[in-house]
């Protein structure tokens, strides 16, 4: 599954710098704060030693969405320094839950009371507290993950009695387009969600090809793999 190609430790931080730089303008077009979005670099497919360049220069958040993969890549990466802030990404399976919680420090993609139930549960067993999007399926396409804008009050009603989560705030994945405008209307669609919800909770949402759009409608941490990394082949 991993992408093999080399990447020196000059063009990774030319592609950094070049994020981080689209990320700075978009953020001042929209009136914020650089420093009150995380860049999560999407390392998904691709080997530990690219993580470990990025670590060297300055990125400490890496997103993953495959157990298996993801536990190999923590265990080479394990005396890494700066240690590397893992976040769980992808579709999660409630019977995966137990490897989650013992892996990961942030799970994007929480979308139904059974898996998060049973995440507290596992995490409880560890002693760990794992912060937590509820992640949203605004557009309501098929093909997406996440709960019905209708199921969010429900389930965050749900979540106090989960001691060992910490809601950070909502997710959502537009339908792809490559038009970065299209996904105005859903990073919106959210943000309202998150307003009347759980105010001044964190977005999860943009990535390499929408990310600026996802800044300018208030993402506080956007998931950008293909910008950074490369093409997955």
């Amino acid at each position: 599954m991993h992408n093999d190609i080399s990447l020196s430790a000059d063009e990774a931080s030319r592609r950094l710098i070049v994020v981080r730089s689209a990320m700075g303008r978009a953020a001042e077009r929209s009136g914020r704060d650089f420093g009150e979005i995380t860049l999560l670099g999407v390392s998904k497919t691709f080997p530990a030693d690219r993580v470990r360049t990025y670590l060297q220069i300055g990125l400490t958040d890496f997103g993953e969405s495959y157990i298996q993969e993801a536990r190999e890549k923590a265990a080479e990466l394990e005396s890494a320094c700066p240690a590397p802030h893992w976040h769980f990404i992808g579709h999660l399976q409630t019977n995966k839950a137990k490897y989650a919680a013992a892996l990961f420090d942030t799970i994007h993609s929480v979308d139904s009371y059974e898996l998060a139930h049973e995440l507290n549960r596992r995490a409880a067993a560890l002693s760990r507290v794992i912060n937590i999007y509820a992640q949203v399926n605004v557009s309501g396409e098929g093909t997406k993950s996440g709960m019905a804008p209708s199921a969010l009050p429900e389930f965050l009603k749900s979540l106090p009695g989960l001691t060992s989560l910490k809601l950070l705030g909502l997710m959502t994945m537009p339908p792809y387009d490559p038009d970065p405008e299209t996904a105005r209307p859903h990073f919106q669609a959210l943000r309202r969600l998150r307003d009347e919800h759980v105010p001044g909770a964190g977005l999860s949402m943009g990535m390499s090809g929408d990310f600026e759009v996802a800044i300018e409608e208030g993402s506080t941490i956007i998931r950008v793999g293909t910008a950074l990394f490369g093409d997955r082949t």
